[in-house]
């Protein structure tokens, strides 16, 4: 499978691989198809550079910019630069692949992923995950933020605590007395 890396995303112009990336484990947006069911798919995917490089690093996706093939190396530094603490961001992306779940990105819940168990548009998701390195001082009011947002939307809020190629969770449970 082939994309093309535009600014910061990648495009599969083939319409029938970007189907079966979709369909496989919803990787990516469908350009023009707001809430896409996989039979739906006949226009390009977008997908994020974490997509993508994690796509290149599991032999899925070749990576061209202007016809020259991107190597995984050169693919990390692009992705380094786009995003601050990429490292830790990608340990939790692929630790939550790996369990075979659906991530997209939580910016409109602000946070940095919101986590399905078997994909939108399947159900919703029920985990808003926030990357923290283990040094990182977390406030009371931000917590009670988090938690408030995650408790108006429906969902758990978890913060994700990447150390080396492992991960730890919290996962934080609101409940009235």
């Amino acid at each position: 499978m082939q994309g093309d890396l535009i600014e910061n995303r990648i495009v599969i112009w083939n319409v029938n691989d970007a189907r079966e990336i979709f369909s496989e484990s919803y990787y990516g947006k469908p350009i023009g198809i707001a809430k896409p069911k996989p039979e739906e798919i006949d226009v390009p995917l977008i997908l994020d550079l974490i997509e993508g490089y994690y796509l290149q690093e599991k032999s899925q996706l070749n990576i061209f910019k202007s016809k020259k093939r991107i190597t995984h190396p050169q693919m990390l530094e692009i992705c380094r630069k786009e995003h601050h603490n990429f490292d830790k961001i990608y340990t939790v992306y692929k630790d939550f692949r790996e369990k075979k779940y659906i991530i997209n990105p939580g910016i409109k819940f602000g946070c940095d992923f919101a986590v399905y168990q078997r994909g939108p548009g399947i159900d919703h998701a029920p985990y808003l995950v926030q990357v923290h390195s283990k040094n990182d001082a977390i406030t009371a009011t931000g917590v009670v933020l988090a938690g408030r947002l995650a408790t108006s939307v429906k969902k758990n809020f978890i913060l994700a605590i990447p150390h080396g190629e492992d991960v730890s969770y919290l996962a934080l449970d609101w409940w009235r007395a």
